[in-house]
């Protein structure tokens, strides 16, 4: 069960909301897809999810048992099923209704044209949890202008859903001064009464803990990196093509299977698998690869790792082994067409990319099949993989709602957590039985009212473990669990790891030239020594002082590491 795979050519926030938990779940139907700071009240001077006393302010974790995996998660892996669906055997995770039949509204992005508020998924969802959810839904395009002017007023929805990547400027700060602190209904044992709530991962809820409370609800994602190296393994197989275990035997190759005169080359920028195969620290999402190594505070682009993995992917631009395509950077158009051709065979994606582009072609060219590669160090070793966040969308309650709106909005979370092989899981992702979805041959596909009505709602509020199922392409699903069982067997943990930081505003600017330096070091536009002399000039505007703010709160706080 998948969500439609992202189209982009690097990792977005669009494919970003696939690898998480729920998003990774989705089935055949899919669903349109899409990530706080202090442990004091900061405001603009920044701050740590981590702090002292964090421990006592998270709730107890416990196990759900109310379905069992067919793969068990291992070294931080979702958990996965392969069975085919069977409606009558789903399980009730929520065998009496907490709602208490209040209203209370929810502000949420939305992409794609939101449905109207009195359909049936809207409905039934209500119905099951003994709540009116009223929503509110915006465009995710414009999400933080939208969500900076509502924050700043004094007319707040009871429920807020803010993604990571809207938590700049001072939405942190707003978060502080205008959401709930959850802890008396959730931190230690009080957590039980919800029990879906009390089966997500631990690592998720730090997340949540924002100005030394606990404020928020978690869409927990797999901590292992959801970027693969995809790779045609039906042409592979063909040709007698090997895959490569370093960086030079991935250039052979790569030499080996172009032939430009017949439109073939060998990969799109490969910039995200040299990150990993050259251990380059995470940069994706704050604290923007920050790490303590050998008593000392170092960013990812003051490092060897760094220039050698841009170095790397600058070679294979230079030896005319990627496509041409892959020259236009962020404005390339969808790999999916060319990859099915032929064109090229290898390319960086979010894990989710494995289900879609084999159930994109399935029917129209059957012996077409995607895989993903083990990373291997660039030496051929073991790769040092770094380990992404645990939780990306957070769901916030109105400081100012009342007890019984709080409880009816932890009742419908409760719901929305429900794991895979749930009835509760099922209307959630799905809706109305037979209305938005049908199932065939034990595989859920949604009508063309489902696509319409069931998405980017309910599963915004909270959701369970990382989960991926595919009961359409079992061999798929058991292949990605295990690709993240085994990458996660060679994945460290920064120090910074399940900490929300909000950087000093500042700051905020200082590291947005990088990302198009690299990639203009990489297609020879620019050279090595222009990103070591802009290396520099960050460090004298500001880069050196957030290494000292990183150090303190560190010092102050502490990891979240384990």
């Amino acid at each position: 069960m998948t969500p439609n795979a992202s189209s982009a050519s690097s990792p977005s926030r669009r494919s970003f909301l696939a690898s998480t938990a729920v998003a990774a779940v989705a089935v055949a139907g899919g669903m349109p897809l899409l990530t706080a700071c202090g442990g004091s009240d900061s405001g603009s001077g920044g701050g740590s999810s981590a702090g002292k006393g964090a421990k006592k302010l998270l709730p107890s974790y416990v196990a759900s048992n109310v379905v069992t995996p067919d793969i068990p998660s291992k070294n931080g892996s979702p958990i996965g099923f392969t069975a085919k669906l069977d409606l009558a055997t789903l399980k009730t995770s929520v065998p009496k209704k907490l709602g208490k039949g209040g209203k209370i509204t929810v502000m949420s992005p939305f992409w794609g044209s939101p449905p109207k508020q009195n359909n049936a998924y809207y409905q039934a969802m209500n119905d099951m949890i003994g709540v009116d959810v009223v929503w509110q839904n915006q465009d995710g395009n414009t999400y933080d202008q939208k969500l900076g002017a509502v924050l700043a007023s004094s007319d707040v929805p009871d429920v807020v859903v803010v993604p990571s990547w809207n938590m700049g400027g001072k939405i942190p700060t707003a978060i502080i001064s205008k959401f709930a602190d959850l802890g008396p209904y959730l931190a230690g044992d009080a957590v039980k009464e919800y029990p879906n709530l009390a089966a997500i991962p631990t690592d998720a809820w730090q997340r949540c803990i924002i100005g030394g409370k606990l404020r928020g609800l978690p869409m927990p994602q797999s901590y292992v990196t959801g970027i693969v190296p995809l790779y045609r393994k039906d042409l592979f197989d063909k040709q007698g093509y090997q895959v490569p275990r370093s960086a030079d035997e991935f250039m052979s190759l790569a030499k080996e299977i172009t032939n430009a005169k017949a439109k073939r080359w060998a990969c799109l920028d490969m910039k995200w698998t040299a990150w990993q195969m050259f251990g380059v620290l995470s940069g994706s999402e704050k604290p923007l690869g920050w790490n303590l190594v050998d008593g000392k505070m170092i960013n990812r682009v003051e490092t060897d790792e760094y220039l050698e993995a841009l170095e790397w992917t600058r070679k294979l631009f230079a030896a005319g082994v990627v496509h041409p395509d892959a020259m236009m950077g962020k404005n390339a158009p969808d790999p999916g067409p060319k990859f099915a051709a032929g064109e090229f065979l290898i390319y960086s994606n979010n894990i989710t990319q494995w289900w879609g582009r084999t159930a994109e072609q399935a029917t129209q060219n059957p012996s077409f099949k995607i895989w993903g590669m083990d990373v291997y160090g660039h030496d051929g070793g073991d790769p040092t993989v770094w380990a992404e966040q645990p939780a990306g969308i957070f769901a916030f309650i109105n400081k100012k709602a009342s007890q019984s709106v709080i409880r009816d909005a932890l009742a419908v979370a409760n719901v929305t957590a429900a794991p895979y092989g749930t009835k509760e899981y099922m209307a959630t992702n799905y809706g109305v039985q037979g209305a938005d979805y049908t199932v065939k041959n034990g595989v859920p596909v949604k009508t063309n009212q489902g696509n319409n009505e069931v998405s980017n709602a309910y599963v915004m509020i909270a959701s369970p473990a990382a989960t991926v199922a595919h009961p359409d392409f079992p061999d798929v699903a058991k292949a990605q669990v295990e690709w993240q069982q085994r990458m996660g067997g060679f994945t460290k943990k920064s120090s910074f790891y399940g900490q929300m930081i909000t950087e000093p505003s500042r700051y905020t600017n200082l590291s947005n030239d990088f990302e198009q330096l690299e990639d203009d070091i990489t297609r020879g536009r620019k050279k090595i020594s222009d990103m070591q002399q802009a290396v520099a000039d960050w460090k004298s505007k500001g880069g050196d002082k957030l290494r000292d703010w990183y150090k303190k709160l560190l010092d102050e706080n502490g990891t979240a590491a384990g």
